[in-house]
């Protein structure tokens, strides 16, 4: 059946008041020719002006009449400008994803329909080549006021473009959409699959992993022809399908990997070479987990980062003897597609489990019959194999030249209307000193006051002629209060992004000057530390009506926060500004920087992070001893390792900080001294909060702005009372590595808080901690070994991220691999 993830982009902004319910009515008669359900087609609908909104995401509904009565609720969201470029951007960000019901690693087509009414106050480039990379397919419909020429570059093709009079004109192009879409979308039988743009080669990494225990002896000879046959129908070279075999029993062995063979020829003769391994029990769950940590890795030839399809083929003769969900649900968190084949002895509940869906588990009565099921599999593996193009910048030498993108935020309120020529001028003369160019220095002014409002964006001029135009004519917003905390968020969320011409991605640096005259009325803390998380550095300027404090808070680092009387004397400190900028923004490449001797001395932060509620009363000595013995592999000196101890039920407490204890001695001290704190209910939102907030900080020991990795570890016994997700994101997005060890009550929970599933552990009880030490360990390593300076802080210094979009953190040592 053919399915379809259509997602509906609405200009809700002032021009589309009163055509909005005639783009509502289009809606709902696309989805009513629309197969709307939980395996079919998929729909959301986000409306956006000056900012985007989600009404409901792709996984909301699974039914078409709960779609529609959503849809026939729908009201006008109202506002100005028209950002339709960090529109763009938000549904490929947060609508096109997995956790919002995207099946793009599954094969299902990706479309996005944009109605708009006007031409965007941003910049849709940058946004719109993103979801074509990511593979999403673009028609746009525009009416008489729209722009023409950026709906046509917006979408894939110049013809996915069309263009009505009015809204009210939509039923008389609601056809010829529909056909565009069927005449790309080729729907047919499950074998068929979809091409999004001429010339996307296919590609996929394509994993057998063979049951070669004592039960399958028989069954082997019919198991090796099976694969055989599969790889004869694959297009085996460097730049298309990869392959790898592993056969397991007790223990895994890979025979080779996804990088060892670049030709067909050369992977049959190994095939038919292969030996039954023999051996009991069968042990699936940790040959699964096998293939995560050893075989689905950049080292062993993976492109899950590529986003190369990655398929894993399971034949299975037997249960299990140990458990598989937790590998099962890792290898499905990963985006690795697994098909499971069982014969007579197998447990079709237990493949279905391990399945990336049930329907991916096929059964035969006997091995001997695989080539009754080969066809139905060949077919299923060829429908989610969609090629996705990788988004990485390409590294040029134009990377070296000194770059900059330079943000004024301006206080344009009742109190700053006296001085306000003073600021103009100000931006005028520090504008003069830089070069303005598309490849070198960039600039944008806000100006704000209750609200904050975007003269020109990062992108919107490439000369300095240009800039200085536009600064010349700008003219005093008014108004009150003053709320500088929603300026800075305003500022990080729309103009320091990709959209808004922002380069942080490409390394360079990104500042902010602020001119504030006032106190703010709104609380600045949460806006300023989420800018210095994001690499911004923040210079602020105030007046004597300022506060000086709040304007440390704001800075990236307190002496960056300048003062004069009056603002008619910001020429006094011009050059102090200047100077400074200029010392911290030393241009960052994507190629990782020169270590000092220092650098190079491996160094951690460790936070431990324990459940104390009631639930742990009785295993919490095993706790205890766990972080003995893991402290006492850890080097600890004051530049070397450092770490702390939080415990946590409903409230977080912290019984020592980073910077509280310099030898190894003392804190294995106070680690056996710990008593177990009691309470309840088990809050772990609030205490990933508590530590991001309250022991990541430099106060607190941490040199993360040094570039030293950040490592938090959680011992959870139970599932959390409270939200995880939002602050364990926030901790990720810091650049925290995240790993924990859960029970059987809180597994699935820790999975998700941590950086990625192989960095979290299972057991049933923690008195069996002793028995994962070792892997743990060796996780935590290898994480190590792959964390990448990423974006720029203070001059000469690195902060280092540990997303998995920037680094292949889940790859093993290849001194790991068994041969």
């Amino acid at each position: 059946m053919a399915r379809r993830d259509v997602v509906f982009l609405l200009d809700g902004s002032d021009g589309t008041r009163s055509s909005f319910p005639a783009m509502r009515d289009f809606v709902e008669r696309m989805v009513e020719r629309l197969n709307v359900s939980e395996k079919g087609d998929h729909v959301s609908v986000v409306q956006y002006s000056r900012d985007p909104e989600a009404h409901f995401y792709l996984n909301t509904y699974s039914r078409k009449e709960d779609v529609l009565d959503t849809l026939r609720g729908l009201m006008h969201k109202g506002g100005r400008p028209l950002n339709t470029g960090a529109a763009l951007q938000y549904v490929r960000d947060n609508v096109f994803t997995a956790s919002s019901g995207s099946r793009l690693v599954e094969g299902v087509p990706q479309l996005l329909i944009l109605l708009s009414g006007g031409k965007s106050f941003d910049n849709v480039d940058t946004p719109a080549s993103s979801l074509k990379e990511l593979g999403v397919l673009i028609f746009a419909i525009g009416s008489r006021s729209s722009d023409s020429r950026e709906l046509q570059k917006i979408s894939n093709e110049p013809s996915y473009a069309l263009s009505v009079s009015d809204f009210a004109d939509l039923p008389s192009v609601q056809q010829q959409l529909f056909t565009n879409i069927n005449t790309v979308f080729v729907e047919g039988t499950s074998s068929t699959t979809t091409t999004i743009a001429e010339g996307r080669r296919q590609r996929r990494d394509v994993v057998f992993l063979l049951d070669g225990s004592d039960a399958t002896r028989n069954g082997f000879p019919a198991m090796k022809e099976f694969v055989q046959r599969m790889v004869e129908k694959l297009e085996v070279s460097e730049n298309r399908d990869q392959v790898s075999v592993v056969q397991y029993s007790r223990d895994p062995e890979a025979h080779f990997y996804l990088n060892t063979f670049k030709t067909k020829e050369k992977i049959l003769d190994s095939v038919r070479g292969l030996r039954h391994k023999g051996g009991r029990p069968l042990y699936t769950g940790a040959a699964l987990q096998y293939v995560i940590d050893n075989v689905f890795t950049a080292s062993s030839g993976s492109r899950r980062v590529e986003g190369v399809p990655q398929i894993l083929v399971l034949l299975s003769g037997g249960r299990s003897f140990d458990s598989v969900e937790a590998a099962a649900s890792s290898l499905k968190e990963l985006g690795i597609l697994t098909f499971g084949i069982g014969s007579r002895g197998s447990d079709s509940r237990e493949l279905q489990r391990i399945s990336y869906d049930p329907n991916y588990a096929l059964s035969v009565s006997d091995f001997s019959e695989l080539s009754n099921v080969q066809e139905q599999l060949l077919a299923s593996v060829k429908a989610v194999s969609i090629p996705i193009t990788p988004t990485s910048q390409t590294v040029t030498a134009d990377y070296v030249t000194p770059r900059k993108d330079i943000v004024f935020l301006l206080d344009g309120s009742d109190g700053t209307r006296n001085s306000f020529p003073a600021m103009r001028d100000f931006v005028q003369r520090v504008v003069e000193q830089y070069t303005i160019e598309a490849n070198r220095d960039r600039v944008s002014v806000v100006q704000y006051s209750r609200e904050a409002e975007v003269h020109f964006y990062l992108n919107s001029h490439t000369t300095k002629e240009e800039v200085l135009d536009r600064v010349r004519g700008l003219r005093h917003k008014g108004g009150r209060p003053l709320y500088t905390g929603a300026a800075l968020q305003y500022v990080r969320d729309n103009v320091f992004t990709a959209s808004s011409g922002s380069r942080r991605l490409e390394g360079v640096p990104q500042i902010l000057i602020l001119l504030s005259g006032g106190r703010s009325f709104d609380s600045v803390d949460a806006a300023a530390s989420s800018l210095k998380e994001l690499g911004v550095l923040t210079f602020g300027i105030g007046s004597r009506g300022s506060d000086s404090r709040e304007l440390q808070r704001i800075s990236y680092d307190p002496s960056y926060a300048l003062s004069v009387t009056d603002f008619s004397e910001l020429p006094n400190v011009q050059e102090q500004l200047l100077a400074s900028v200029q010392a911290v923004a030393m241009p960052i490449t994507p190629a990782s920087p020169t270590l000092t001797a220092d650098d190079a001395i491996p160094r951690k932060d460790v936070v431990f992070l324990l459940d104390g509620s009631d639930g742990t009363r009785n295993t919490f000595p095993a706790m205890r001893d766990f972080v003995q013995r893991v402290v006492e592999l850890f080097n600890i000196e004051a530049n070397r390792d450092r770490v702390s101890v939080v415990q946590y039920s409903r409230d977080a407490e912290v019984n020592f900080y980073l910077n509280t204890y310099a030898t190894k001695g003392e804190i294995l001290n106070t680690v056996r001294g710990l008593r177990h704190r009691g309470g309840r209910p088990l809050n772990t939102g609030a205490a990933l909060q508590y530590v991001r907030d309250s022991v990541f900080t430099a106060s607190a020991g941490s040199r993360k702005q040094e570039g030293v990795p950040q490592i938090l570890i959680l011992l959870s016994g139970g599932r959390s009372g409270d939200n995880i997700d939002t602050p364990a994101s926030t901790l990720k997005e810091s650049g925290i590595l995240i790993f924990g060890i859960g029970t059987r009550n809180s597994s699935r929970e820790v999975q998700r808080i941590a950086n990625d599933p192989t960095y979290a552990q299972s057991i049933n009880e923690f008195s069996d901690l002793p028995s994962v030490q070792q892997q743990f360990i060796s996780s935590l390593n290898n994480a190590l070994g792959q964390v990448k300076p990423m974006t720029p802080t203070v001059a000469g210094k690195t902060d280092y991220h540990t997303s998995l979009e920037n680094s292949t953190l889940s790859s093993p040592c290849k001194a790991c691999r068994r041969h």
